[in-house]
């Protein structure tokens, strides 16, 4: 796993150095790959992966990108996160947020969609800058996750136990 990390480590450089040097913003790079901001910046730190339909966008958006990490982009990432992120400021400020308003959006979601969660999978996440009524600078993150309801668990049901009963 170590290895895994390192050769990860040495791709997010790679990767994060091409950005930096094309000048390019990550939402100038989602506004020209018509994906969102985090999405983009996902892309970039392999936590998530370049679909073939998107990587000629991506290639037109950043003609510096090398052939390799295009399609190293294009692989099943490892999503994984260093344990020692939550320390960072803004990292810790967010988790903060999401463990105090948590159990609200829980209920709410409960109330407005039955025994469910929002899924993290089929996810949609944007970062945007708006002004405030007090004219100061506000971030606005935007999470749209799908619903999933939870299911009641009935052995009818689990493809598993039929087939055993079958034998």
């Amino acid at each position: 796993m170590e290895a895994q990390s390192t050769s990860k480590t040495a791709v997010v450089s790679s990767l994060k150095a091409v950005k930096r040097n094309s000048g390019k913003t990550y939402g100038q790079i989602a506004a020209e790959t018509g994906l969102t901001n985090v999405y983009v910046a996902q892309l970039f730190k392999r936590q998530a992966q370049l679909s073939p339909d998107s990587a000629p966008k991506l290639r037109s958006a950043l003609p510096q990108l090398p052939e390799e990490l295009l399609q190293e982009m294009m692989q099943p990432p490892c999503r994984s996160y260093d344990p020692n992120l939550i320390q960072e400021p803004t990292v810790y400020r967010l988790n903060e947020a999401v463990m105090h308003f948590g159990e609200s959006i829980k209920e709410i979601i409960n109330e407005e969609f039955g025994d469910g969660i929002m899924s993290a999978i089929d996810f949609y996440c944007s970062v945007d800058k708006v002004k405030g009524v007090d004219g100061k600078d506000r971030v606005v993150l935007t999470f749209d996750g799908k619903y999933l309801p939870y299911t009641e668990q009935k052995t009818e049901h689990m493809v598993s136990r039929l087939r055993l009963q079958e034998k």
